[in-house]
């Protein structure tokens, strides 16, 4: 399973919706749930699938779920 993959269960789990799509476009704007709690539990869920830590620098500049699979996989070649 790739990380694009491991991102879409994660948010499919946090926002409890098996249908939910998700792109690299997708954005908080794109889903009515996500709301500043959602993405702390986003956030939480990405750190423990993955084993990494995200730190704030890096969060701040998440404008989708693209950048979001960009900063978990340069954390995991790192």
């Amino acid at each position: 399973m790739n990380t694009r993959e491991r991102v879409a269960i994660i948010f499919r789990d946090v926002f409890d919706d098996d249908k939910l799509q998700v792109k690299d476009s997708t954005c908080a704007a794109d889903i009515e749930d996500w709301d500043s709690l959602a993405q702390i539990n986003l956030l939480v869920a990405m750190e423990k699938e993955f084993r990494i830590k995200l730190n704030l620098s890096e969060v701040k500049d998440l404008k989708n779920v693209g950048d979001m699979i960009s900063v978990i996989e340069k954390k995991l070649a790192a």
